[in-house]
């Protein structure tokens, strides 16, 4: 059911949030609790605004309420924000858009002794990732089979 709603909602909320000048990066319908929530995660060149979270928010609580078929026929809280600095890599485009920037790649095993890389995001194909990363003081680049690849994310280089 959860994908059914997140496929639905999906399909509803993109063209507002596109009408606005904003991309959807992501959509969840997830229970945390005894609660259920709706995240929509958008974001725009530059970075959103609390004033961008606010419109979208109104925007897309307006046409819940009204749209027919209800998608979500039980009760939920809705959440609408960037998807941060550290925001998960789900998709293809997204690994594509990260290209060159830092991230983090979690391996479902060890490749070359390794199960967590860092580093800088140079290459991106349909099979494989090329990170270059620092092992200790030494420049390293390790190619990642996408088929290892457990969870990847933006990181924040320190």
């Amino acid at each position: 059911m959860a994908n059914d709603v997140v496929e639905k909602i999906t399909e509803l909320v993109t063209p507002i949030i596109t009408a606005k000048g904003f991309s959807l990066w992501d959509v969840e319908f997830v229970k945390e609790g005894r609660d259920m929530f709706l995240r929509i995660f958008i974001d725009k060149p530059g970075g959103i605004t609390m004033d961008d979270i606010v419109l979208a928010t109104n925007e897309i609580s307006e046409m819940l309420d009204v749209v027919d078929p209800d998608p979500i026929p039980q009760a939920y809280m809705l959440e609408i924000s960037s998807p941060g600095a550290e925001r998960p890599l789900k998709t293809p485009e997204d690994l594509e858009w990260a290209q060159g920037q830092y991230v983090h790649v979690s391996l479902y095993q060890k490749l070359d002794g390794v199960k967590d890389y860092e580093g800088d995001l140079v290459a991106v194909t349909d099979d494989a990732l090329t990170l270059n990363y620092l092992d200790k003081t030494r420049k390293k680049s390790v190619e990642i089979p996408r088929d290892m690849i457990a969870k990847a994310r933006l990181a924040i280089k320190f």
